[in-house]
């Protein structure tokens, strides 16, 4: 007698239920300069926290292997404006997340949307329906206007 169907593997939904309470990465923000900023010289952006984890969950007796993968990261920067890119950002001189800012104090922060693939009893992988997020601390920081002055170099 096959008792595979009285207890069928996993299906993606529930796999997706599991994968929701996953404790994922809150990405922290990074920016440059550190601490404060000028008007007119670009704030970046970037996050060095892991962007790709592997959680094994025992569900209902099946091993199943979830690979969750960062896949969206959206800059909160403080001002009204979100910035949304598929990469995590770099430091400089490879930045690639930029913004400029008015005179002010900023709180910027991260969200990181996770998606993920799975497998039963290392199985074939299959994709999991949807996603979900992950808001990483802020950041605040103070943008401030620099003013030249002119001096007599011969005093």
């Amino acid at each position: 007698m096959d008792v595979t169907a009285l207890d069928p593997p996993p299906s993606p939904a529930e796999v997706f239920r599991y994968f929701q309470t996953l404790p994922l990465p809150q990405l922290p923000t990074q920016q440059q300069p550190p601490g404060d900023g000028l008007v007119g010289l670009p704030v970046i952006f970037f996050t060095d926290g892991p962007t790709t984890q592997t959680f094994t969950l025992d569900i209902r007796g099946f091993t199943v292997d979830i690979t969750a993968t960062a896949t969206s990261f959206t800059w909160h920067t403080g001002d009204g404006t979100d910035l949304t890119t598929t990469g995590p950002g770099a430091p400089y001189p490879d930045h690639t997340i930029t913004h400029d800012y008015a005179s002010g104090s900023y709180t910027a922060s991260l969200t990181t949307t996770w998606t993920a693939t799975f497998t039963i009893d290392g199985g074939l992988t299959v994709p999991v329906p949807g996603s979900t997020t992950t808001d990483g601390p802020p950041v605040t920081f103070d943008v401030l206007q620099a003013r030249p002055v002119l001096t007599n170099p011969f005093d």
